[in-house]
């Protein structure tokens, strides 16, 4: 009986070890596939296991033996979902891995823009404190996120999860409805109201077509000049150049993000410019925390196991 191949083609993308599955199998590991690599070493392959790679219709078309794609991932932006589904290629994602490490890392941004910590740490290191006519050196704004009113995009388990968190602090929650939503359904506010009512505005939505550049100059205009943003999602949910632009004019307050449009950031990006003020980055690394990783790991296997069995789990296709 031939076994069923399955292919790992970033091994090194999480790090911790995938396990074996328990259905008899052949097993390949690549601790990382570039794109002109990916159609020769998934060519046999019945199952493939990846987290970023891209598989557009194109590459799926060179693909006839592939059955099963398990995505150690919540995002399933870089597959091509309905060219699976045309195929019969089952598509798993792993949802609710990591809603504890996106949320405290959401978190942690608000509190470190609010509070001020990267300048401050900044102005220790430069001398300032110590140069200081005063015990304290406190000239720059800090404010509490007790009372503030978070705006929340994306209902989902991340969403939902922050605002349990956000509500705890003493944070007044508003779920913003989708954009150009002829009505806002119960427990929703029109998405305009939620921008311009927010203190702070935070994406928790899938990049897909309709929310591709979702936050722009018109939606960074109607938000308050002393709010900030917060990206945890996709960076291509953002117009990066008009919240560079935001920042530097004083439009918006300022604004943190864990994600880009381009990752890692090879080409030049608006954002990585030198005068940005009160902006934080961090590199995609919100989702890493040791449980989440352990969480993400088996059940990317577990899925796999499952569709060998004959009864997929998590199907997103």
């Amino acid at each position: 009986m031939t076994l069923p191949l399955i292919v790992v083609l970033e091994g090194n993308s999480i790090a911790l070890p995938l396990p074996r599955p328990a259905h008899p199998h052949e097993w390949r590991v690549y601790p990382e596939t570039s794109p002109d690599e990916v159609v020769s070493r998934l060519r046999e392959a019945e199952v493939a296991v990846i987290n970023k790679a891209k598989l557009t219709a194109g590459v799926l078309a060179q693909l006839p033996a592939l059955r099963m794609i398990s995505v150690s991932a919540t995002g399933t932006d870089n597959v091509d979902l309905a060219a699976c589904r045309e195929r019969g290629i089952v598509v798993t994602n792993v949802a609710g891995y990591a809603d504890e490490s996106v949320t405290e890392h959401a978190l942690a941004l608000i509190f470190a823009l609010r509070r001020n910590l990267i300048g401050y740490v900044a102005d220790v290191r430069a001398g300032l404190w110590a140069a200081a006519p005063s015990f304290s050196l406190s000239h720059r704004p800090v404010r509490d996120i007790a009372g503030e009113t978070l705006a929340i995009i994306g209902r989902g388990a991340l969403g939902e999860a922050l605002a349990r968190r956000a509500a705890a602090l003493g944070m007044k929650i508003l779920y913003a409805e989708r954009k150009g939503a002829a009505q806002a359904r119960p427990g929703y506010t029109p998405f305009e109201d939620a921008l311009a009512r927010a203190d702070i505005v935070s994406l928790h939505c899938p990049l897909d077509a309709s929310t591709r550049g979702l936050i722009g100059e018109a939606e960074l205009a109607r938000m308050k000049p002393d709010a900030i943003l917060i990206n945890t999602a996709r960076g291509a949910i953002v117009d990066e150049a008009a919240l560079a632009s935001a920042l530097k004019t004083g439009l918006l307050a300022g604004a943190a993000t864990d994600v880009l449009s381009e990752e890692p950031p090879r080409s030049p990006n608006p954002l990585l410019a030198a005068d940005i003020p009160n902006l934080i980055i961090t590199p995609h690394m919100a989702w890493t925390s040791q449980g989440a990783l352990q969480r993400l790991v088996e059940a990317t296997i577990r899925h796999v196991d499952a569709f060998l069995d004959g009864a997929p789990l998590n199907r997103v296709a």
